[in-house]
């Protein structure tokens, strides 16, 4: 007995020597004649090799072998910031020149910094409040109305598509196209409107402001900073049309224009609200395809190419919802089309090849061409008329100031309703802006609720 033991272990020893000095096909071949399983692990271990069993007590020679992969290497920040110096345009702004937030962090070690503001803006709470805030008509008056959020994300859509055909930086597009309307308060335009106005002797209401505000202060993420300490790119390009006394004294000198990313998110924004409000408002009887057509060149052009990619499609007429929205998606696609064409040719012509020579330009360079930006400011004109100035939307603005009006005065007047962090915001920034503050951040349905809690009943919507 103690011989054979002997034998056995001296047998065990062979294998492993024969595994360790670079022998695996030798070793695997006398594995199989073993019966010891503790030997069989130890010796496959050894090799490197993975292996499949479904219980420890299975002979060593039924267990399976698979020599593993080598490791898989990791597209982490590192990887990512090399593939974006080579690949991307020598115009398009890259991760690793930001110049950074205003506290600084450690770097990701997998997200370059303008995934990281992509991913703190998706997860912001101001973000998913946009779920329940209007684009143009009541978000409760429907389940497949735009809303906020829809609307920011087929920004972010057009931008996308726009930003990566023309090879800039797309975690930065999206970044921006998603955080653009965090400063939009309830009920849409109409309730900036209503919110402006009873701000106007405190310095008035504008949700492109707002949005800063958002991001830096409001937002509550961490205690080492206020707001969501995006990067400095991502702040100034969420800035439009600011007037240069209101140009934050931090963004000095103020650039002749945005980054290219920030002009692609500009005209995206456009581009996506003619889309679905051409598409919102044929869906809600608003308008009729017949006045498109005497009156938008554009909505013609796309009927003409729907008419040639789809034979007999429009005449049979039997799916008007379907009919809408493929009429509707050809119009964003002419219009898609057009800009990249259009901004391709006007950078070659710039000349340009750095992000610092764009911002220096008199002139944006992300544009529809000579023949489309007319039929655009048509349709335009069209929407504003027949759809923005319809009595339904009028009453929906008179309304919306009412219930604005009165809510903002309940709570100047009982500032102890407010909530808990607003209160003492109110000591930062005083009792009107905390409380504007407060009411921009509001969905439709919590500003409602509000004012049935401190006014009353709410206003009926003649």
């Amino acid at each position: 007995m103690v011989a054979q033991l002997g034998v056995c272990l001296c047998a065990e020893q062979s294998l492993l020597q024969s595994a360790r000095s670079g022998n695996p096909a030798h070793t695997l071949a006398r594995l199989c004649d073993t019966d010891r399983t503790e030997t069989a692990l130890e010796v496959q271990l050894t090799l490197g090799m993975q292996l499949t069993r479904t219980d420890s007590r299975i002979p060593a020679h039924t267990i399976s072998t698979r020599m593993s992969s080598p490791p898989l290497e990791l597209y982490d920040r590192v990887a990512k910031e090399a593939h974006e110096a080579a690949a991307l345009a020598p115009f398009a702004m890259r991760s690793a020149r930001s110049l950074g937030r205003r506290v600084p962090e450690d770097p990701d070690p997998h997200r370059t910094c303008f995934e990281r503001d992509r991913d703190r803006v998706t997860h912001a709470t101001a973000f998913r409040r946009l779920m329940h805030k209007t684009q143009v008509t009541l978000s409760a008056d429907g389940d497949h109305a735009r809303t906020r959020l829809s609307h920011s994300l087929e920004v972010c859509q057009v931008a996308r598509s726009v930003g990566s055909v023309l090879r800039l930086n797309e975690p930065l597009c999206e970044a921006i196209a998603l955080a653009h309307d965090l400063g939009h308060p309830p009920f849409g335009h109409r309730g900036e409107w209503a919110l402006n106005e009873v701000m106007r002797p405190f310095g008035g209401f504008r949700h492109n402001n707002q949005v800063l505000r958002v991001v830096d202060q409001l937002e509550r993420r961490s205690p080492a900073y206020t707001g969501l300490n995006l990067t400095r790119e991502l702040r100034e390009s969420l800035l439009k049309h600011e007037p240069d006394a209101e140009w934050p004294e931090e963004f000095a000198p103020r650039p002749e224009q945005p980054l290219l990313e920030g002009q692609v998110v500009d005209l995206a924004d456009s581009t996506a609200y003619n889309k679905h409000d051409l598409e919102d408002g044929l869906l809600g009887a608003m308008f009729t395809e017949a006045e498109l057509e005497a009156d938008v060149e554009l909505w013609r052009r796309a009927r003409a190419e729907v008419e040639t990619r789809h034979p007999g499609f429009l005449a049979r007429g039997v799916d008007f919802k379907m009919r809408v929205t493929r009429l509707c998606n050809e119009v964003i696609g002419i219009c898609i089309m057009d800009q990249v064409q259009e901004t391709r040719e006007r950078i070659a012509a710039a000349g340009v090849d750095s992000p610092e020579q764009v911002r220096a330009l008199p002139s944006m360079l992300v544009a529809h061409s000579a023949e489309l930006r007319p039929q655009v400011k048509e349709l335009q004109r069209f929407l504003y008329a027949r759809f923005y100035r319809h009595p339904e939307l009028q009453a929906f603005r008179a309304w919306a100031r009412e219930v604005i009006e009165r809510l903002f005065e309940a709570y100047i007047a009982r500032p102890d309703e407010l909530s808990p962090w607003f209160r003492r915001w109110v000591e930062v920034v005083g009792l009107e802006r905390a409380t504007c503050d407060y009411m921009a951040g509001m969905t439709d349905r919590f500003a409602m609720q509000e004012h049935e809690r401190l006014v009353g009943p709410l206003p009926a919507r003649r």
